[in-house]
C-alpha cells in the first residue's frame, strides 16, 4: 500500500501541473496548402500556418484544480493509512515474539528447577532415603520439561523469522505490557488515518462529479496563424493574419455515461465512508472491552501464580523432611509452572490488547 500511495502522489503532482496550464489541452500545430495545379494551373496557391489553442470551458479549470487538490490530499491520507496498517502488523508480530519469549524463559526456569529436583532425588536415592521409582519419575518430569522448552524455542524462532522478514531487524522488540499506555482521552475519530483516507476519497469523487458537470462538451479551440496568398502568375503574394474559433456542440449522449460513472463512484465512496465509520466505532468498543478483560485475567493470573508458587514451596519443604511423597511435589511444581506460563501469556495478552486499542483509535506507535 505504501508504494501505491507513492504512485498516487506522483500522479496527482502531474495532474496539478496540468491543471495550472493556460490551456485545456496541449496546443497543436496546423498547416494547410492548396493550389490550382490540377485545375487551371494559373499558379494560384495558398499556404496557411497556425497554432490551435484549446481553451478552458467556464469553471472547468477551477474544477480541474479542485480534483487535483482533492487527489493530492487523498494520496497523502492513503499514505498515512498505509503506515497505520504496517504499524498494526508490527504490533501483532512484536507481541507474539514477546509472548513466546516469556514462555521460553518460563520453560527454561522449569527445566532448571526440575534438574535440581532430579539431582536431589538421585542423591537421596543413593543414600537410601527414597525409592528408585522416585528418581525415575523426577527424571521423566525433567525430560518432559526439556521437550516443552524445545517446542517453545522452535515457535520463538519462527516468530523471530517473521519479525526479521517484516522489519529487517534482528534485535528483539523491547516491550513491557504496563509500558503501553491506554489512551485516557478519547481522540476524535475524524483524525483516524483510515477515516481521513475514506473522507478524502469521497471528496475526490465529489470533485470529479463537479468536473464532469463543467465538461459536458469538448474544449473550444482558438486558432492563430498566418496565411500567404498568391493569386497567380505575375501576381504578388499577400500575407494576412488568421484568427479562428472552433466551438464543439454539446454531446449529452456521449457525456451521460461518464457523468453516471462519476455519480456511481461518489455513491460508492459515501457508502464506504459510512460503513468504515461504523466499523471503527465498533472496533474501538471491542478493543476497550478486550483491555478490561485482559486486565482482569492478568490480575487473577498474578494472584494464582503467587499462591501456587507458595504452595509448591511449602510442599517442597515438606518433601525435604520426608512428610510428602514425590508425586505430590511434582504435581505442585507442574501446577506452579503452568500458572507462571499462564501469567506470562496474560501479561503479553494485556500488552497486545492495549496495542490493539491504540491501533483501533488510529494512533501510531
Amino acid at each position: 500500500m505504501a508504494r501505491e500511495a507513492e504512485g498516487q502522489l506522483r500522479r496527482t503532482d502531474a495532474e496539478r501541473l496540468a491543471s495550472q496550464s493556460l490551456w485545456a489541452a496541449p496546443p497543436s500545430l496546423t498547416l494547410s496548402h492548396r493550389d490550382d495545379r490540377l485545375q487551371s494551373n494559373d499558379g494560384a496557391r495558398e499556404t496557411e500556418l497556425g497554432v490551435a489553442l484549446p481553451l478552458w470551458l467556464p469553471g472547468q479549470r477551477d474544477a480541474h484544480q479542485g480534483v487535483s487538490a482533492a487527489a493530492s490530499a487523498q494520496a497523502a491520507s492513503a499514505e498515512q493509512a498505509a503506515r497505520l496498517q504496517l504499524a498494526g502488523e508490527l504490533r501483532e508480530q512484536a507481541w507474539a515474539w514477546a509472548s513466546l519469549a516469556a514462555e521460553v524463559a518460563q520453560a527454561e526456569g522449569q527445566v532448571q528447577s526440575l534438574q535440581r529436583l532430579a539431582d536431589d532425588v538421585g542423591r537421596r536415592v543413593r543414600a537410601g532415603e527414597l525409592a528408585r521409582a522416585d528418581a525415575l519419575a523426577a527424571q521423566a518430569e525433567h525430560l518432559a520439561a526439556g521437550t516443552a522448552l524445545t517446542d517453545a524455542r522452535q515457535r520463538l524462532d519462527a516468530a523471530r523469522v517473521r519479525w526479521v522478514q517484516l522489519t529487517g531487524l534482528t534485535a528483539a522488540p523491547d516491550l513491557v505490557a504496563d509500558a503501553v499506555p491506554e489512551p485516557t482521552a478519547e481522540p476524535s475519530m475524524s483524525s483516524h488515518p483510515e477515516l481521513q483516507s475514506a473522507t478524502q476519497a469521497t471528496e475526490l469523487a465529489q470533485r470529479r462529479v463537479e468536473l464532469m458537470r463543467h465538461s459536458r462538451r469538448d474544449a473550444p479551440e482558438l486558432t492563430i496563424g498566418v496565411r500567404q496568398d498568391h493569386a497567380g502568375s505575375g501576381a504578388s503574394s499577400e500575407g494576412s493574419v488568421v484568427v479562428g474559433l472552433r466551438l464543439p456542440f454539446g454531446g449529452d449522449a456521449r457525456n451521460r455515461p461518464l457523468e453516471s460513472a462519476a455519480l456511481a463512484e461518489l455513491d460508492v465512496a459515501q457508502t464506504r465512508l459510512q460503513r468504515l465509520r461504523e466499523r471503527l466505532e465498533s472496533d474501538v468498543a471491542l478493543a476497550r472491552e478486550a483491555v478490561r478483560a485482559a486486565e482482569v485475567q492478568r490480575e487473577a493470573g498474578t494472584t494464582r501464580a503467587r499462591l501456587l508458587r507458595e504452595r509448591a514451596e511449602l510442599i517442597g519443604k515438606s518433601f525435604d523432611v520426608g512428610e510428602t511423597p514425590l508425586p505430590d511435589l511434582l504435581r505442585a511444581l507442574a501446577a506452579a509452572a503452568e500458572a507462571d506460563a499462564a501469567l506470562a501469556r496474560h501479561t503479553a495478552a494485556l500488552g497486545l490488547a492495549r496495542a490493539r486499542l491504540q491501533q483501533a483509535l488510529g494512533l501510531l506507535p
